[in-house]
């Protein structure tokens, strides 16, 4: 008879995560409201980038925004003023969220109204990669100053994202940062990831990224 019992409390979390996960997916697709998961290290331009989606985007469809952070409303400001619907998710020191959070925070938003809710997740290449949040497609962002080496080291990242977007592709002649080596090491870890070179503050790029999103919405609706 075994002296003690081992009980695998992470596995366990993460099945239950996921079948909320799941479950939120279904209810969104009902409802015809598309949720992009945006993620990426702290200083890579997701705001940024977020407003010049927004701008590309909110005069064809209804745009909401979950901020999500350990414990700031800055964000959440800044979106505000550009007149989508916007709810500001402190995560109590919690470097995630997870399907659970998301729920509350679209229950929160209402999504009756929308057809693009955007989650800008934590700032970290680590834990939201562990959590699926019930979004409808992952993207996230990795900015030239961070590194053409980020997918060898964070490839749980890389691996369960749609589309990475290369931010600040202006200051590529500033950085040790090689595009094409970059996108190889993305294509290999995650081969069905596109990958779009952009630059937030000029708008290079925006375009495409913004075709991209304007067609998964469409998929989305489509396959309701």
């Amino acid at each position: 008879m075994d002296k003690y019992k081992v009980l695998k409390i992470k596995q366990s979390v993460f099945e239950d995560n996921d079948r909320q996960a799941n479950l939120l997916r279904e209810d969104l697709k009902k409802e015809k409201t598309f949720l992009l998961n945006l993620m990426s290290s702290p200083g890579s331009g997701k705001t940024t980038t977020l407003l010049r989606t927004i701008e590309a985007l909110k005069s064809e469809m209804n745009i909401g925004v979950l901020e999500a952070d350990i414990d700031s409303e800055v964000d959440a400001n800044t979106i505000s003023t550009t007149g989508a619907k916007v709810i500001q998710l402190h995560t109590g020191g919690m470097c995630h969220l997870d399907a659970d959070m998301t729920k509350q925070g679209l229950l929160g938003l209402g999504t009756e109204e929308i057809d693009l809710a955007i989650l800008e997740n934590v700032g970290n290449l680590v834990c939201p990669a562990e959590f699926d949040t019930g979004a409808s497609r992952n993207a996230m962002i990795l900015s030239v100053p961070e590194g053409d080496d980020k997918p060898l080291k964070y490839p749980l990242m890389f691996s369960i994202v749609d589309i990475v977007l290369i931010n600040k592709i202006d200051t590529i002649d500033y950085f040790n940062f090689d595009l094409e080596v970059v996108k190889e090491r993305i294509i290999k870890i995650n081969p069905k990831a596109k990958v779009i070179p952009i630059c937030a503050k000029t708008g290079e790029g925006i375009n495409q990224w913004a075709n991209w999103l304007r067609k998964e919405v469409d998929n989305w609706n489509e396959k309701a």
